[in-house]
């Protein structure tokens, strides 16, 4: 379909012959008909943004995600560090109520360079979302109450 819509495009589409498939395409040329690049692995900057930084936050959390598809947010914290982020400019929320029973979702912060990198993950909310926001008047990312970060 692809082919067509391509062929299409650069011809007349008089309709009097049929395009070639991909595959007859590809052999022909013998190239894949495939025009999609892959996407790069984005990259941290320690000296960016926390705007410039979302795609590298995202990486790693959707990547911590991948390996355990119900992280603590102590695994979001701990890859977050091990991937360059400062440990000591993150907070965290509970993995678990006061009650001793999961959440419905947890929260992990970045304090980088001025700016907020907001992560939060659980089923309650639809799996992972991010936001970049200012820094809290308290200095801090995360409204409430956060838990120690070992």
């Amino acid at each position: 379909m692809l082919a067509f819509a391509v062929s299409c495009g650069l011809t007349a589409c008089s309709g009097a012959s049929p395009a070639p498939s991909p595959s007859s395409a590809a052999t022909a040329t013998g190239t894949s008909t495939s025009t999609s690049t892959p996407t790069p692995v984005p990259t941290f900057d320690p000296k960016g943004t926390a705007s410039q930084n979302r795609g590298f936050f995202d990486h790693i959390n959707e990547s911590t995600i991948a390996a355990n598809p119900s992280p603590s947010a102590e695994q979001f914290v701990n890859a977050l560090a091990a991937a360059g982020f400062d440990k000591s400019a993150m907070q965290m929320t509970a993995d678990t109520t006061t009650v001793n029973l999961k959440p419905g979702s947890v929260q992990f912060s970045v304090l980088i360079n001025g700016g907020c990198l907001i992560g939060q993950f659980g089923q309650d909310i639809g799996g992972y979302h991010s936001m970049v926001a200012s820094v809290l008047s308290t200095g801090k990312c995360l409204i409430g109450d956060t838990v120690p970060i070992k």
